[in-house]
């Protein structure tokens, strides 16, 4: 009986979740007279007519492509750099000793719950002395280093058998050879899971990126439709194919690696 009120409960809340996913996807095919003839009833969540035309148009009125391409160029970056920075302070933290590791390691972890917007101007004005407003750089440097990321590594490096670097340092291998031939390869659970939800949590960048570009040459998709919401005139129907073209990258790769996010999670352990 417990297990059918469960099935229940997660049923409702997965409908309450889908429910507006649902109805941004059915709109983006409609005509803007359909979207407002259907939307209190029903209808709204059933495909009644089907065009491409609400497409074609985000297509022709902004430069799509470009803002999508800029959102993959500047997310992957600061995957690839943050994967190595992070996992390297991680492994710094959770094998090697220096005087104040620990103090640092908490001050590390006490940054985890200090909100963006508490540093978001000094961080402006740190970018704007450095001359990065406006630039890829200004969009990628700031964000390569993560705290809950480093975190995260560490919690993983510690469950790591040490009779596997204690074996390559007798050999005479170095830290670093020690690092990327053998702890990396295999660590690639949390490697995966650190980089899937770097890839989410960037991809919906809006604030940061918001205030700092100025031109599309460096503006990425959710802020370039942002302007292209409120370009007269409005139509609901390029706005939720807008919406649903790019909700549809962070769609796949949650389906393809949710697997790999909760196994991650798991065997990264909360230990100490």
């Amino acid at each position: 009986m417990q297990t059918i009120l469960l099935y229940i409960v997660l049923l409702l809340l997965a409908t309450a979740f889908l429910f507006p996913l649902l109805w941004m996807i059915v709109s983006s095919f409609k005509n803007e007279a359909q979207i407002f003839a259907d939307l209190r009833s029903f209808k709204a969540f059933v495909p009644t007519s089907f065009s491409l035309e609400n497409y074609h148009q985000v297509f022709a009125r902004i430069p799509f492509l470009h803002y999508v391409w800029t959102s993959v160029l500047y997310v992957t970056l600061i995957m690839l750099f943050g994967l190595l920075v992070n996992a390297l302070a991680a492994y710094a933290f959770a094998r090697m000793k220096f005087k104040g590791r620990d103090v640092l390691f908490a001050i590390v972890v006490a940054l985890i719950i200090v909100p963006f917007e508490s540093i978001l101007l000094p961080l402006y004005i740190v970018v704007d002395e450095f001359g990065w407003l406006n630039s890829y750089t200004g969009l990628i440097v700031p964000f390569i280093a993560n705290a809950f990321n480093i975190f995260m590594f560490r919690q993983f490096f510690l469950n790591l058998p040490r009779e596997l670097e204690e074996s390559a340092r007798i050999d005479g291998a170095s830290t670093l050879r020690i690092f990327f031939q053998i702890v990396v390869p295999v660590s690639k659970p949390v490697f995966t899971t650190v980089g899937i939800l770097t890839f989410i949590t960037h991809w919906g960048d809006f604030m940061w990126p918001l205030i700092m570009t100025t031109d599309d040459r460096v503006r990425p998709l959710q802020v370039g439709m942002q302007f292209f919401f409120h370009q007269p005139p409005v139509q609901y129907g390029q706005v939720m194919a807008a919406l649903t073209m790019a909700t549809l990258p962070l769609l796949i790769v949650f389906i393809f690696f949710q697997r790999y996010i909760i196994q991650g999670i798991a065997q990264s352990g909360m230990k100490n």
